[in-house]
């Protein structure tokens, strides 16, 4: 498989059967978003693929619960730290569920790493890259020759980003530990751990061997990313990864995604108007290194895409499909060239479009044998192949076309097909019509099925 490296701006081999992932997770102290969605997607599209192609995958996705905005909405809410985060480390959780996003091997959070954070700081402090200011222990930027070698800024133009102080020696200079009397116990001062200095150290603990890919959107590439790679190589003499990940900003319908700019939207929130795999299709269906624009008109038009899928699970009479948390075989013609598209930087856009074309023609080779059993059988292995790859395609075709009814609205139509089903037994077919009639004016359409009457609801 070949990946683009952020770092060298090529196409780089992965050829080692086992294959090391870290995902920089979310910041727990508010509800994921948008973005938070389309990283972790596009990391479990790659991971998928990997297991596909028989690759031993270990994937990390960390969680920092232990930060500055953290630390404002425990005093904002009035609860503790374990608390605030437990609980927004439990929302994010259900929503990537509900993504049909594949559960990491390792899910470290910061706080677990104390010591590790320690001893890096410990490390670094004796190789003389740190010095100590009144708030906490500096990063020396001056002294790595190759700062700046990940993003590729320049030095006096890109500094703006970073936090000024007066008392550094170099504006690019981080903190590595910031002095507080209200935690952790060092050799340097009591405090707490800089952003910058967390995932260092849940990488170095959990990929002791080394770090193949390391993920993140593209936003965290300057400064967190260049600032982690550069305590990699200060201390361990070698770069943190072999291969930078990133994917592109989500921008909603043209702009920037930002709190400040009140269009940051919580995936619980889309997730509430939208079937949680229409989501993740659209947020697929862009390469993932492409800066993505969202648009309620451009996520609807996504949804007639997949529901060509489901159609055609419809028409073979398949119900849910399983999930799979471990590698899978990949054994039909569907199945080997889609792996071989997306073994080109997961070419999403070119994947896709094969399986429409294999959807297209599956319906005309279906048009001409209706009753060929090997055909369905062949078409169902498939279908269930591509959804392993790509994650989504999983559910009950009226199930998926149901998507946005109530509960109690089930119920409803339920009691109104039994009405019509007795109502067609007693030759009252006018009353029966009129049952019909009376769901469609509210989006609602009868089939009659050899399985019984069934329904789903029509898109407005």
């Amino acid at each position: 498989m070949r990946l683009n490296d952020t770092a060298s701006k090529k196409k780089l081999e992965l050829t080692d059967k086992n294959v090391n992932i870290y995902l920089c997770g979310p910041t727990v102290y508010d509800y994921a978003h948008l973005g938070h969605a389309r990283s972790a997607i596009c990391v479990d599209l790659l991971t998928r693929v990997l297991r596909a192609l028989k690759k031993d995958v270990k994937f990390a996705r960390n969680y920092t619960d232990i930060d500055d905005k953290i630390l404002k909405k425990i005093k904002e809410e009035n609860k503790d730290l374990k608390e605030l985060t437990d609980f927004y480390i439990n929302a994010y959780e259900s929503d990537m569920k509900a993504l049909n996003v594949l559960e990491p091997d390792f899910k470290p959070k910061a706080t677990d790493y104390i010591k590790d954070m320690i001893k890096l700081i410990k490390g670094l402090e004796y190789k003389g890259f740190t010095y100590k200011l009144n708030d906490g222990i500096y990063f020396d930027t001056s002294k790595d020759k190759d700062y700046f070698n990940l993003s590729k800024r320049d030095t006096k133009d890109n500094i703006s980003r970073l936090e000024k102080l007066i008392d550094k020696k170099n504006e690019s200079d981080f903190v590595l530990w910031k002095f507080d009397d209200n935690f952790y116990d060092a050799p340097f001062g009591k405090g707490r751990p800089g952003w910058h200095t967390e995932c260092v150290a849940m990488i170095n603990s959990i990929f002791s061997e080394g770090l193949d890919i390391h993920c993140g959107g593209i936003d965290l590439l300057f400064p967190h990313h260049e600032n982690e790679n550069s305590q990699c190589r200060c201390l361990n003499n070698k770069e943190l990864a072999k291969i930078w990940f990133h994917n592109g900003f989500v921008n909603i319908n043209g702009e920037k995604m930002s709190k400040s700019l009140n269009n940051s939207f919580f995936i619980k929130d889309v997730l509430k108007e939208f079937n949680a795999e229409v989501i993740r299709f659209y947020l697929l269906s862009t390469h993932y290194r492409s800066h993505f624009n969202y648009s309620i008109e451009d996520l609807k038009s996504s949804k007639k895409r997949l529901d060509k899928f489901y159609r055609l699970k419809q028409r073979l009479n398949l119900g849910h499909f399983d999930d799979m948390k471990i590698n899978f075989h990949i054994d039909t013609v569907l199945g080997k060239e889609l792996l071989d598209i997306l073994k080109d930087d997961l070419n999403i856009s070119k994947a896709l479009a094969f399986l429409d074309e294999f959807i297209n023609n599956a319906n005309l080779e279906l048009d001409k044998n209706k009753k060929n059993k090997i055909l369905k059988n062949e078409l169902e292995f498939a279908l269930k192949e591509s959804s392993l790859i790509f994650g989504f395609g999983f559910l009950e075709p009226f199930s998926y076309f149901q998507f946005g009814v109530s509960k109690e609205k089930k119920e409803f139509i339920e009691k109104q097909i039994a009405l019509r089903t007795l109502a067609k037994k007693e030759k009252n077919y006018d009353l029966a019509d009129d049952i019909r009639k009376n769901l469609l004016k509210d989006n609602i359409i009868l089939m009659d099925t050899a399985n019984g009457v069934l329904w789903e609801k029509i898109d407005e």
